[in-house]
């Protein structure tokens, strides 16, 4: 769903659940402490034995009252053994209830670690469609905040709820063996209870559902302007972005704000209020009652204390539905997450299947990302082994998204794509990253060092061999002068590199594989004159032998290729080698001219 405010569009999806909608994300989510049964088991004794000794409190104090305060005798041995006896069972009811929480919260931890797992596991799976529709924040979102959530649910509302159950049934078991009547009068206001919690929960819902929505919006927005500072602060757009944060921004607050309101009308006031009502009509009753018979004093505060330990669970769990119902909200986001079927195209994988000469072919390839829209239509060439294609053309002619299908990034319908006459459709995936190396136009660089981000964490690679790929791209040079060499701190992006430094890097990573096909994606587009030649003599040698599919921008890198295709509104228009298609005349020749009047 996309929500426009401001001229700030925003696409974090609102979740609307519905009570059956809710329990199907509680049971799910509830599926995830299956293999912790052992924590869950000894947590839900732990909260037994915790009601169970809260419940004896009550009862003790009336046998004192009764037996012993009201007729003033003070038999010392027995008196002695009621103090023992009330000591320990509160001693016991403080060590199980430390037991129970401490229980809770290490359960939660190990729920939410796997919840996590499985969705970053889920992100690595899922395909460039996917991300071109989502933005990264609101993917952030919900493997921290919404996760976060789920662990305030298991902490402080799994064992509340769990001793609500047992603490209400317990006291209207002692309130029965009390009192029947009375008991089945206190029976009359749970259907005003349950009616105000599902009223609680229709509303509380929606809202939850908006404010979580719009939590994601922010972090997008965030994530978006701090990865575009440079651009912001250049075109002078600050006013305009605090602006767009402050509309989403002030949208969240008057979600929060709607559900403060609820919860101040129909949480503990309301349950309060209910509370005070059955005290009235408990002290009534026995009034009453005191004209026909004698009532002990003992047995008014016991029943006393077991309908303040009815109400208190119902009003913790009240207390908490807030945080339950931001639970629900945050593990259905991550549920949807985890349910979304725009994966990464699958290979019908035949294991005899091969890659041994790297010839690269295409035939009769369509391909839309709307389904509608073709930016490709009917490409066929092919590139034999060891040999250099290059593909050129304006902004939006397809040399990209041709890029993108060889990949298997996007899946395509029309026509197939082959290498050594196997369809890369069925090639092993491993096969197919083993085989194919891509350099990208701008080289992404993670943190940790130089040797790890050519290495890439492939375990079976050797020192001698990251070593051995960074000196074959002329890497070594930039690399050996850093303070200590490979093993030198790289920060996020590689920042403190030069465009071209970094450009080497990927190079190297590229190599380190040894590669049979070549994917080059205007890998010198960003690179300084001063560095080209470096780069290209870099290049040169990476082609040396190798399959090469390359997208050129400076059509001065690839005038050696073997063959170039000029591709204009996803055709193939022009076709050849630089100086057949100079003498064409064409798009190549005009674009040709173009860049030397610039030089």
């Amino acid at each position: 769903m996309k929500r426009w405010k401001g001229g700030t569009e925003m696409t974090a999806d609102v979740i609307n659940l519905t009570l059956k909608d809710q329990l199907k994300v509680l049971v799910r989510l509830l599926k995830y402490t299956v293999p912790f049964k052992g924590l869950l088991i000894l947590a839900f004794s732990m909260l037994v034995i915790s009601t169970v000794m809260g419940v004896m409190t009550p009862y003790l104090v009336m046998i004192f009252i009764d037996n012993y305060l009201t007729p003033s005798i003070f038999p010392e041995d027995e008196i002695m053994w009621l103090i023992i006896a009330f000591i320990t069972v509160n001693v016991i009811a403080v060590l199980t209830t430390y037991w129970q929480i401490y229980l809770l919260q290490r359960l939660a931890f190990k729920v939410i670690q796997q919840l996590r797992i499985d969705a970053f596991e889920k992100i690595g799976k899922l395909g460039m469609t996917y991300f071109d529709k989502v933005p990264s924040g609101s993917v952030v979102s919900r493997l921290t905040n919404d996760t976060q959530a789920i662990v305030d649910m298991f902490t402080s509302v799994l064992g509340t709820f769990l001793m609500a159950i047992f603490m209400v049934i317990s006291s209207f078991v002692m309130m029965f063996i009390l009192d029947v009547k009375l008991a089945f009068i206190a029976l009359i206001f749970m259907p005003v209870i349950v009616f105000i919690l599902l009223t609680y929960r229709k509303y509380s819902a929606r809202y939850f559902s908006q404010a979580r929505s719009l939590l994601s919006d922010m972090n997008a927005k965030l994530a978006e302007s701090i990865e575009g500072m440079k651009i912001i602060q250049v075109f002078n757009q600050e006013k305009r972005l605090r602006k767009e944060f402050a509309v989403i921004n002030e949208e969240h607050y008057q979600y929060n704000i709607r559900t403060i309101k609820l919860d101040g009308l129909l949480l503990r006031p309301a349950i309060d209020m209910i509370y005070i009502l059955s005290i009235v009509v408990i002290l009534s009753y026995f009034g009453f009652l005191s004209f026909e018979t004698s009532v002990t004093a003992g047995v008014i505060f016991a029943f006393i204390q077991y309908m303040e330990r009815f109400f208190e669970p119902i009003n913790q769990v009240s207390q908490n539905l807030n945080i339950f119902q931001q639970a629900l909200v945050a593990a259905s986001r991550v549920f949807t997450l985890l349910d979304e079927n725009r994966h990464e195209p699958a290979q019908a994988a035949d294991k005899n299947q091969e890659i041994t000469n790297g010839c690269v072919e295409f035939k009769d390839v369509t391909f839309s990302y709307d389904g509608k829209n073709n930016v490709l239509k009917n490409i066929s060439f092919t590139v034999p082994p060891g040999t250099t294609t290059a593909l050129v053309g304006h902004t939006g002619s397809g040399k990209s998204s041709i890029i993108n299908l060889m990949m298997r990034f996007y899946e395509f319908e029309h026509g197939s794509i082959e290498i050594d006459g196997h369809s890369i459709k069925t090639l092993p995936k491993e096969e197919m990253k083993k085989n194919i190396g891509l350099v990208l136009q701008d080289p992404f660089i993670f943190y940790g060092t130089p040797a790890s981000n050519i290495k890439l964490y492939h375990s079976e690679m050797t020192f001698e061999q990251v070593k051995r790929a960074a000196e074959f791209v002329s890497a070594d040079s930039f690399i050996n002068k850093l303070p200590r060499g490979y093993d030198e701190k790289v920060v996020e992006k590689g920042a403190d590199f030069s465009s071209g430094e970094r450009q080497l890097l990927a190079f190297a990573r590229t190599m380190a594989t040894d590669p049979k096909i070549l994917i080059l994606d205007e890998a010198t587009a960003n690179i300084d004159s001063s560095t080209e030649e470096k780069i290209q003599a870099s290049l040169m040698k990476m082609r040396s032998g190798r399959t090469t599919l390359a997208i050129a921008h400076r059509l001065s890198t690839i005038q050696d290729a073997d063959e170039i295709l000029v591709l204009n509104k996803g055709e193939i228009v022009e076709r050849g080698k630089h100086d057949e298609l100079v003498q064409l005349k064409g798009i190549y020749y005009k674009m040709y001219k173009l860049q030397n009047s610039q030089q």
